[in-house]
């Protein structure tokens, strides 16, 4: 009954944290295209460390909700309380300016138990996407004065998901062949708020008047993903490990709140004057998100207590889910995203520790990874150039044992460069930290 009790208080525990996902965000301009910028896999530290290699992945001390059908391998007789933090450094530079900002954040929390020995299931909470971006441009004016435009937006979608992950073959024993597949059911929620203030200041304001273009969008949503998970081992040493996933493509609504006006300042309080948009008093529209059909393929090679080398590459479409607006009035004009194929690739190397070392240092796993990702945007300016935004990075990491249990602690580091100097450029440092809680529940005492 104690058991029982705590794991409702574990599952309350997630429903309570889904409004506290949002992050407190860095100023990112990218974050304003689509639905913002998305991390993931790199908001789990031990994905991290890895460089992002995710499909192939399955431990009994871990929870991979990027495959779902790594829940299979949990053991038996256990629950897992995974959780995971980050702290953001990252600096914005052109070819003339640079701007330095930091954040921390909840960078996912998951539980997964047995359900029966063939099948296990998972709950989980975390961040799929932030927007977060501020910034002013003044133009000159005439006669004789200037505009501030001001782009400012903040908020972010999350992701709660139910995933469950079957033994087809082999269970958890690392001496047979095992087969495993698992599907996830995801929530996506969130609300997102963009904004475009243009400030007048000039010595003769007839002709001008401050004004303000704001659009706010909400997201709830249901979308699924399928995984599968193949172990093979070779000889005594050795051991295959493939894992494929399958995101169905899907098209969904969402809603969305614009108002466009003028407004009045008066002793440091703002008033709205003249509504421009809506005209006939309704606000509200319903826009489309697309989730594109993606696939993603891991590999892995590993001799058994030594060392493991991973790599995993994820094709789409396009990246993250495009956003259109539906609203006869466009809020904030044509927007310069163009959305084309994208892909990740990513490579891991392990050396693994071993758990029954008398040395506490030969008990912990090193991991080092790097991960490129071709056209995570592209945009077509005004001066006529179109500029391609990829991403490349590498991260080092280190599994500490918990005591003599499997219960384990990941520090992870780690650094990406996304987008162009001749543009803009985001360079970041991300240090992460994680618990992978792993207890023996649901076992029944053969003795009181």
């Amino acid at each position: 009954m104690r058991q029982r009790r705590h794991l409702i208080i574990l599952l309350f525990v997630l429903i309570a944290t889904m409004p506290a996902m949002g992050q407190n965000g860095i100023n990112s301009p990218f974050s304003q295209y689509g639905i913002g910028a998305s991390h993931l896999p790199f908001n789990m530290p031990a994905a991290t460390a890895l460089g992002g290699v995710v499909y192939s992945r399955s431990a009994s001390n871990m929870v991979n909700p990027f495959n779902p059908a790594s829940y299979g391998a949990v053991a038996s007789e256990t629950l897992i309380f995974d959780m995971g933090l980050n702290i953001e450094m990252s600096t914005l530079r052109d070819n003339a300016n640079s701007q330095y900002d930091a954040d921390g954040n909840i960078g996912y929390l998951t539980v997964a138990f047995p359900l029966s020995k063939w099948w296990k299931t998972s709950l989980g909470v975390m961040p799929v996407s932030e927007v977060s971006y501020q910034s002013t441009l003044t133009s000159s004016i005439n006669p004789g004065g200037e505009v501030k435009t001001i782009y400012e937006g903040t908020g972010g979608v999350s992701r709660f998901f139910w995933g469950h992950g079957f033994n087809i073959l082999g269970g958890t024993d690392p001496a047979k062949t095992q087969i495993r597949a698992g599907f996830n059911i995801n929530y996506l929620y969130g609300s997102l708020t963009r904004a475009v203030t243009y400030d007048f200041v000039a010595n003769d304001t007839t002709f001008f008047m401050d004004s303000r273009r704001q659009k706010d969008t909400y997201v709830k949503n249901l979308v699924f993903d399928l995984g599968m998970q193949y172990e093979q081992p070779i000889g005594e040493k050795y051991r295959f490990m493939a894992g494929v996933t399958l995101t169905p493509s899907r098209k969904m609504t969402v809603r969305d709140n614009a108002l466009v006006y003028t407004f009045v300042t008066q002793s440091g309080s703002e008033y709205m004057r003249d509504t421009i948009f809506p005209v006939d008093g309704d606000s509200e529209f319903e826009s489309t998100l697309e989730q594109p059909f993606t696939t993603g393929v891991g590999l892995a090679f590993q001799r058994n207590d030594k060392w493991l080398v991973a790599f995993d590459a994820t094709l789409a479409p396009w990246n993250g889910l495009k956003y259109t607006e539906n609203s006869s009035y466009s809020v904030f004009g044509q927007s310069p995203i163009r959305y084309d194929n994208t892909s990740r690739l990513a490579l891991g190397f392990q050396l693994l520790g071993d758990r029954n070392a008398a040395k506490y240092l030969r008990r912990m796993t090193f991991s080092l990874g790097t991960h490129y990702e071709k056209g995570c945007l592209k945009l077509q300016l005004t001066d006529g150039n179109e500029y391609r935004l990829d991403e490349w990075g590498v991260a080092l990491g280190v599994s500490m044992p918990m005591r003599k249990g499997r219960s384990v602690l990941n520090i992870t580091a780690g650094y990406t460069s996304y987008g162009t100097i001749d543009l803009l450029r985001r360079d970041t440092f991300t240090f992460g930290i994680s618990v992978g809680s792993c207890e023996s529940w649901f076992v029944k005492r053969k003795f009181n």
